[in-house]
């Protein structure tokens, strides 16, 4: 068996992309958090995902694996209207999860489901970073498959992290796009 070598730039990534998303996701919760709101986190087994930042909101969480622990355990990529209603939740995070699904369009429309009117949903994913776990990598996207992605939402922000000496290859997206 080969052992996965991982470069010293794929671990600077990695170590700025993990940064973003600590970033975003305070100053997200700094504008957003309150106690009366319901959050549901996507995929957070391996970090602390919203739970970090947001400490007011009541958080449920979702995973397609059946060993994760989560809430709801679930394809997103499917309509799930047996475990979450339509307009169930106030906030999404979907954090480092778009790029793992097997078809980002129906994920975000079950996003945009599930989201209430008014709700908002802060999204991460990379751009320019090596295939990584858990696998499936199926997919990266640029700021325009993102805009396209998230078209039935008003996009708030939509924000890049620039790959240093690689003009229009970003490392990192982060977005905020209310139903």
């Amino acid at each position: 068996m080969n052992k996965i070598l991982v470069s010293d730039i794929d671990k600077k990534y990695y170590s700025l992309i993990r940064e973003n998303v600590s970033a975003f996701l305070k100053k997200c919760a700094i504008k957003y958090d309150d106690k009366n709101k319901l959050l549901l986190d996507i995929a957070p087994q391996i970090h602390l995902g919203a739970r970090e930042h947001f400490t007011k909101a009541k958080i449920k969480t979702f995973d397609i694996d059946p060993y994760s622990g989560a809430d709801y355990i679930a394809d997103l990529c499917e309509t799930n209207r047996e475990l979450i209603t339509d307009d169930y939740f106030d906030l999404i995070v979907c954090t480092e999860v778009l790029e793992h699904v097997l078809n980002p369009f129906k994920a975000v429309k079950e996003i945009y489901r599930i989201l209430k009117k008014g709700g908002l949903t802060f999204v991460t994913t990379p751009f320019n970073f090596r295939i990584h776990g858990p696998l499936p990598d199926c997919w990266r996207f640029t700021e325009h498959g993102l805009r396209e992605l998230f078209k039935d939402f008003v996009i708030i922000e939509l924000n890049a992290i620039p790959t240093e000496g690689r003009n229009l290859m970003p490392l990192h997206y982060s977005l905020i796009a209310k139903k």
